[in-house]
Formats: C-alpha cells, structure tokens, sequence
C-alpha cells in the first residue's frame, strides 16, 4: 500500500473510529466493521483493474456507466453475467427491451430428473448498466466484452434445492398477471442484487425512512442523490452499500459460500483472459454488484491467489435465446416493488434530460435513436488517484428538491381522468385531494417533493372505494400512467429456426403475428385449398403451446374428418415465450410434436390409453404411417405388460375411434391394430374374472372391458381367436356387488345363456323380495352400464327402469335418482341417446294416448293353443280358409323375388281348397310365437 493510498481514507477512518467510541463506549466489534466498510472501499478503489459497481435496473448505475464509459473508453468490458450467454448478445438489436437473455434445457443429464425442464434468465432493460456495458462493447470498434460469471449449468450445480423454501403457495392469493409471468418458472439471475440480507437492518432502514418497501427506499435514499454525483463519489458510495449488507449478512453458509465461489469464479476468468491476451489491466472495466465489488476472497484482484479450480460441466444440453420481458415480471421474480421498475425508467428518462449523458443503444435497435457509440474521437481521460469522497457526502445534509406544483398538478387530473374511464365517480375535488394528500405525505415523510410512491399512496387514499368497478385498481392505474408496464418483444431476427418457420407458414393469413394481443383468422379452406397448411400448422400450435395462443373458434379437427371453413382467434405475440422454447426443443413443430409424443408414449408411467392418444395425435396432425404405427406396436406391448383395468374406458373409446378411421379411410387395416384387437381380447378375457370381484374396479371399467370383448369380437375370431376363451371367462365371473351383478347378467344375455324371460323373472323376483328392493337401484345402475357392451338391451333398460319408477316405493327410489343422473352424465354421450330414442320408440307420443296405452312388456304373447284354434276358424288364410293363398297366387312377385334372393327355384301350384296353411300353422306353432317375440323386442 501506497502512502498516498494510506492517505485516502485517513480522515473517514479517524471520524469513525470517534464515532464507534462515542455510540459504543469503547472501541469494540462496532469499530471493526465501521473501519472494515473503509477497507473494503479502500481495496476495491486501490485495484489496478477498476471495479465498476452497480445495482441491477438501477437509472444512476446506468448514467454513471455511461459517463464512465465516454471517459475512459475501456478496451476490455468484463461483466457479472452467465458466460454462455455471451453468443446471444448481438441478437439484442433486434430486439425491443425488456427482454431476458435464457438458458433452457429439457432433458437433464447429471442433474434430478424432477427439477427438469431447467432454466435461467437474465433481463434487461435500457435503463440498466449492464445493457449500457454491452451497447457499448458490440458497437465500439476494438472493445471486447466478456463475461466472466459461472455458467447456467453451475448455477444449478451449486443450487441446494433440498434447502430451499419450499413453502406452498398462499391459495388466497390473487393469481398472477400474464405479463408477470412472462419468465415462468425460470431462476433469475440479476447484475447487482443489492439488498440486505439483514432483516432487521431492512427492518431498520424502511422504519426510520419512512417507507414500505425497499425499492422506495432505493430510490428516495440512493437513487436520487446519486442522480448527480461524479464517478469517484458514485463508485465510492456504491462500494460502501455493498460493503455494508455484507459485513451485516446473516450466516446462511450456503449463500456465502455460493456468493465467494461466483467471485472466486469471476476474478479467475479475469486473470486467465489478461494472461492470455496481455491486456493492460488499466485498460479494462469489471461490471459487478457492489455486493461482489466489495469481496473479501483471496482470489480477489488481478494479483490474487489461483487456488479455486472451476469443475467440469454436466452432460446436459442447454439452449439458448431472447424471451420477451416485462416490468411487471422483473418485479415479480425479484421481490421488487409493483410499478418500481416503470418509475426507474422514468427517472432514467428524466436524468438523460438532465445531466445530458449520451447514452449507448445498440444501432438498428427497435424504438432506438441513431447509435452513437461508434463516435470514440474523444480521447480518453487520464486515471487520477482518487480522492475521499465518502467523508463529504456522508456529512453533506439531503437535498430537498423542490415542490414541483405544474408536475405534480398534471399528475392529479391525470390519474382522475383515468380513474374515470376505469369507472370510478372521480371528480375535480378528488384531483385536488390527491394534490394536497400527497404533499402532507411527503411532508411526514421529512422530504418537500412527494415522489412517485407518495403520489400513489395519496390516490389510493383519496380515490380508492370499497370495490374496483372495473379491472384495474387505483394503484394499477398510477401504475400505468407513471410509464406503465413495458413488455418487451424479440424481433423476427432474433427467434429460433422453429419460430421463424411458424412465423413463414402463417404469412398466408396476412396477420401481424408479433403483435400482442387476440387476432381473428378466418380460413376459408373450401375457397382457398392452399390455407389447409396454415390449418395444419395451428393445429399443431394448438397442441403444443399453451391454452390462448392458438384457439379455434369454428371448426374442428377429428380422425376421418376435416372442416370446410374454421376460424381461430390467435395470441402468438403474447405467447411469444412459450414459441421461443419450442425452438430449444427442434428445428420444426413437426419434429417437436414427434419428440413430445415418443416422450409420453415411452415414459415409465405410460400407460394403454396414453399410448393409443398419442397414437391418435400422431395420425391427426403428422402426415405418414411411420410413426403412428410405431406407437402403436409400443402400445401393444404396454397392453401385454399392465394388470389392472383403470384404462379400460378410455382404451375401448380410442380403439373403436382408431378401427373406424383405418376401416374408411384405408384399403386394410395396419398390422398393429389387428394384433391390437387379437391381444386385447385375451388380455381382457384373462383378467375378467379378477375384475368382476376386485373391488379397485369400479363397474364402469368391468363395461368397458366387456364392451372391448363384444365389440372386437367379429375381428378377433377373424385373426383367430377362440369365443371359448370368452365363454369360459364369464362362467368363471361371480360377482357380489348388485351392480356388477347385473352387467354379469346383461354378459350372459349377449352371449345366448341367459333368456330375455329369464332376465325379466330375475328383474321381477328382485321386485317381488322385499329384502332385495332396496339394492334394486344398485341393479338398475348396472344395466345402465350394460348399454355400452350390450346395446341391443336398451328397450329392457327402458322396461326396468320404468318398472322401477312404478314399483319401488319413494324412500327407496328418491335416494338412487342422483346416482341415475350422475351415470347418465359420466357417459351421457353414449347412454343417453340410446336411452332417450328407445323411451320415445316404446312410449305414446300424445298425453291423450297414455291412459290407454299399455306398454309393451305387459303384452305376453298368447299361447300355443291360442294361436291353433285362431287358425283353425280361418284367421290366418281369411275367412275362407285360403285367403293367404289367394292373396300370394295374386301378387306373386314379392315372392319370387325373395326366392331368387335365397337361390330357390320352383313353380306356382293352384291352391287346393281347405286350410292348408292354417293347420300348417297350427302343428308348428314355434315359428310364429319367436316371430312375435322378435318384432315386439324391436
């Protein structure tokens, strides 16, 4: 240490050590961390490569790096940011702020599967030091900007998650804001997180001044004096705050550790890069947080220690791109403020006026002016020792701007008029109101000109009523028209292949898809067949983004079926992030829709229904047989490998859609489908008669199964299989429960053992036992569930039920009846329209006809004997004995037509006289009682 160093800091350091004397009694642990805040400032201002401290989305950072950057036009920029972000920086001009600079990756190697998919943003904004730094390194010729922070892959390798607080979100809790959750889920990472880590400091610090939040107090305390300071003073108080909250920091071991690792990080990275090129440190600017500015590690400084040895990175593969960023979601994933970061542009606008500082924007930038960072004929100002600025700014007295009447007017009629659009019975007197409320808050707030924050809590105070008449709040008002939340958005340049592609597709539908906000398409895909493509496209979109970004409102999309016109209404602009990660995953939504379909067909918990969808999807949006044949096969072996039935219903509902679409649409059926249906039907054979009995089954999953059986039966015995094998597995069923009971019985109707007289005596002892009527309705339940394997019962459904509603009494019949509408309605699209058609086929049409109607299962056909003495008085011939005969020898050619229809051939004989026919009749009376029975069953 020099003596002029020594010097620098002499006088702080006597003040305060008078001063730990004075408050402590004595010199104690006080003096050593007041004379430790000088030493740290002393270190980092002594240090050959000059530290540039900042604090993230900060207006004063951002003006003193301007300054500081047309001053001694470094040749080298080292700055605090992820090092394998730096290929994406260029990309920034086509970009307008704020956007994040990510990190994404899907599928993890060397991390826990559960924390994918991994990702790491970091935002900018212009009025930022950071942005600063990199407008002026891309477009200085011969700067060079390198960034030296640990990559996105060891921010994950040093992240704890077992020790995060992981406590649940609070359910009361408003949900969050589209544009707040523009980074979803992503780990941030900031350039200059300054804040104390403290609580009690912080607790301390709002108190006395008179605050709610930090960010007012960043900006009341901070952020305004530095407004106008020079570099020296700037850099100096800068490094004292950072010097503070770490020397007050609690002891969080693993934060501490984490923070001294990134420097150690930082300042190896440095050193290698000027060993290697030979830079002159003095040439150089680092860009930190005055947190890691301030840093104690041995390898801090261009001379330190080279002892820290940065590990390997993981197998995983990381992509990287621009996602849009917003105020909103900079203050929710860093704990700011609402409406902060908007009032920071603000004032960052304010202080460009002001101090007159060109700032840097990169050239060709979105909503940016001509760049003048090219403009370096200004020679570069020579390093003057620095002096002690602390001392005078620590003992200079806060400047109290002055009232500011005509701002502060425009601001009350502003935010009235706008709280009268937004419904609030606002008024004159409620603009003077927030006028004078806000001065009395700034007065007991010990400052003469309200800030931002005052103003808003004086319009909420004044305006604000008991409900929000419309959608926003008076505090969301202020919000926005104190510069409102900008969204930013990457321009077309800047997207990912796949986005780019989306973006080329759609050019047909003539819409300005980066726009934010719902578009309308129409597509007229009848008129204009070259539109189908676009359809195509959206939707695939559809599948693959989230709810809202694509959202068909006419038309649909359904195996064997396209619509002739559709009309979608379209958000990609505000879904622009969820776009962008859909490039990380390919080249095309073709192939990113592939990929996404073999991950869930393949997955470990993948189950028959998940693989037979995909399958489904594949065949609806991808062209070729290739890959929905290939999932099929996987489903196949998945059906062979599963032992319950939970997805017995949602497997007999694809495969019959499935079967259907390849039996119109395509000349044979695949391969797999038939293998399908061959192992399907023994699969559920074998496991029949488990299912009647387990009670994990419920009886809508034992219907599907027999619904699988007797469906795919006539293809099954065609590939080969066995109705033996089905015979015996319902043979084998004995059920307890009365539901499944009943569907046991409707199984053995189906397969011819059990008789519809049967059926109905069962149905009627049941109702005849008055031990048994109360689980009737359970009974009932199950023949409601026996329509989806046995259709043809639906008219004997129709005769239970109603014998239900005539015959059990109320207490019994009342309790069972939500039980039939929720059955109705868990399948209401299969059994429903079976029920309500049968019950109006049986039923009279007219109210008048219904006293004398008599239903249909109450009509038993009369006997043998009956039928015979009929024929013999002439009842079936005429009443002349051969009347049929006539009527036949008269009309003859229904007859031959039928005769040639089966291949008979013979001639017609003159009718002998007598009742031939009758007494034919009469001796085999079987044919006309099954006839009968048939045309009454329907």
């Amino acid at each position: 240490m020099t003596d002029a160093a020594e010097g620098t800091f002499t006088a702080l350091r006597g003040q305060l050590q008078e001063a730990a004397a004075t408050f402590a009694d004595g010199p104690d642990a006080l003096e050593g961390i007041l004379l430790g805040l000088v030493d740290d400032v002393d270190r980092a201002v002594r240090e050959p490569l000059e530290i540039f401290p900042v604090c993230h989305h900060s207006p004063a950072s951002a003006i003193a790096m301007a300054r500081r950057l047309r001053e001694k036009q470094p040749k080298v920029v080292y700055l605090e940011l992820c090092e394998d972000m730096a290929p994406l920086l260029t990309e920034l001009r086509n970009c307008r702020l704020p956007v994040a600079v990510q990190a994404f990756a899907t599928e993890v190697d060397g991390f826990p599967a559960e924390w994918s998919p991994l990702s790491v943003v970091a935002p900018i904004t212009e009025a930022s030091a950071e942005y600063q730094a990199i407008a002026y390194a891309l477009d200085t010729p011969g700067v060079e900007l390198v960034l030296v922070d640990r990559s996105s892959d060891h921010v994950f390798q040093w992240d704890e998650r077992g020790t995060r607080d992981t406590d649940p979100a609070d359910p009361d809790a408003p949900p969050a804001e589209e544009e707040a959750a523009l980074h979803g889920d992503a780990v941030g990472v900031e350039l200059g997180d300054l804040r104390p880590r403290f609580a009690e400091l912080e607790e301390h610090l709002l108190r006395h001044g008179r605050v709610r939040h930090w960010s007012e107090w960043w900006h009341q305390y901070v952020e305004l004096p530095l407004g106008d300071s020079d570099h020296d003073t700037y850099r100096q108080v800068m490094l004292l705050i950072g010097s503070l909250f770490r020397r007050l920091a609690p002891g969080d071991s693993h934060r501490v550790r984490v923070d001294e690792d990134r420097e150690r990080h930082m300042w190896t990275r440095m050193r290698a890069h000027l060993a290697a090129t030979g830079t002159d440190p003095g040439d150089c600017l680092y860009v930190c947080g005055a947190f890691h500015a301030a840093s104690r590690v041995p390898e801090f400084g261009v001379h330190g220690t080279d002892t820290f040895e940065i590990g390997p990175r993981t197998a995983t593969r990381w992509q990287h791109g621009l996602i849009p960023s917003s105020h909103a979601a900079i203050e929710a994933q860093f704990g700011l403020a609402a409406g902060s970061v908007s009032i920071a542009a603000t004032l960052w606008a304010k202080n460009v006026g002001r101090t007159r500082v060109r700032p840097y924007r990169l050239a060709g930038q979105s909503g940016a002016g001509p760049s003048r960072a090219r403009r370096t004929a200004a020679t570069p100002a020579p390093a003057l020792p620095s002096a002690d600025r602390l001392t005078g700014f620590l003992r200079r007295p806060p400047v109290l701007d002055p009232l500011d009447e005509a701002e502060l007017l425009g601001w009350s009629v502003e935010v009235v008029r706008a709280a009268r659009r937004n419904g609030y019975l606002a008024s004159t007197a409620d603009a003077i109101a927030v006028f004078e409320t806000s001065i009395l808050l700034a007065g007991m707030r010990d400052r003469a000109r309200p800030t931002p924050y005052d103003f808003q809590d004086a319009a909420v105070t004044c305006i604000e009523k008991d409900t929000v008449p419309g959608r926003r709040d008076v505090r969301h008002i202020v919000a926005i028209m104190m510069g409102g939340d900008r969204i930013g958005q990457v321009g077309y340049d800047a997207l990912p292949p796949l986005a780019r592609d989306v973006h080329d597709r759609l050019a047909p539908l003539n819409l300005r898809l980066q726009q934010r906000g719902v578009q309308r398409a129409l597509l007229d895909l009848a008129g204009h067949p070259e539109l189908e493509r676009c359809s195509d496209v959206l939707w695939m979109l559809r599948r693959l983004l989230p709810q809202g970004a694509a959202r068909p409102i006419m038309g649909e999309r359904k195996l064997g079926e396209r619509s002739i016109q559709e009309s979608w209404d379209l958000a990609l602009g505000t879904h622009q992030r969820a776009l962008i990660e859909l490039g990380y995953e390919g080249v095309s939504i073709e192939q990113v829709l592939e990929q996404r379909l073999r991950r869930t067909a393949y997955a470990p918990a993948a189950t028959t229904a998940t693989v037979l969808e995909a399958v489904e999807d594949a065949t609806l949006h991808l062209r070729g047989r290739r890959l929905p044949d290939e999932l099929g096969t996987h489903a196949l072996r998945v059906l062979s490998a599963e032992r319950g039935v939970d997805g017995a219903p949602e497997v007999l509902r694809r495969v019959r859609r499935l079967l259907a679409y390849y039996r119109t649409g395509e000349p044979v059926l695949p391969p797999w489908i038939e293998s399908f249906v061959k192992a399907g039907y023994a699969h559920y054979c074998t496991l029949l008669p488990t299912a009647f009995t387990d009670e994990d089954a419920t009886v809508r999953q034992v219907a599907a199964m027999l619904g699988f059986l007797f469906s795919m039966e006539s293809l099954a015995l065609s590939l080969g299989c066995d109705r033996t094998q089905l015979e015996l597995a319902v043979a084998q069923s004995h059920p307890r429960d009365p539901a499944r009971t009943a569907l046991l019985w409707a199984a053995q109707t189906q397969l011819g053992r059990l008789t519809r007289a049967d059926l109905r005596a069962r149905c009627d002892e049941l109702l005849g036992n008055s031990l048994a009527v109360p689980a009737y309705p359970r009974y009932l339940s199950g023949f409601l569930h026996a329509l989806e394997p046995v259709p043809a019962l639906t008219d004997f459904v129709v005769e239970a039920v109603s014998n239900a509603f005539g015959r059990l009494p109320d207490p019994v019949l009342l309790p069972w009846l939500p039980t039939l509408v929720s059955t109705l309605r868990s399948g209401g699209t299969e059994l429903a329209p079976l029920l309500i058609r049968e019950a109006g086929r049986i039923f009279p049409g007219r109210l008048a006809d219904l006293d004398a109607w008599v239903p249909p299962w109450r009509a038993r056909p009369r006997p043998a004997g009956a039928v015979a003495a009929a024929a013999g008085h002439g009842s079936v011939g005429g009443a002349d004995g051969g009347g049929g005969h006539a009527l036949l020898a008269a009309h003859p050619v229904t007859c031959d037509a039928v005769a040639a229809l089966l291949g008979c051939e013979g001639t017609w004989r003159a009718a002998d006289p007598g009742p031939a026919g009758a007494a034919l009749t009469a001796r085999h009376p079987d044919t006309a009682v099954a006839l009968e029975e048939l045309l009454t069953r329907g």
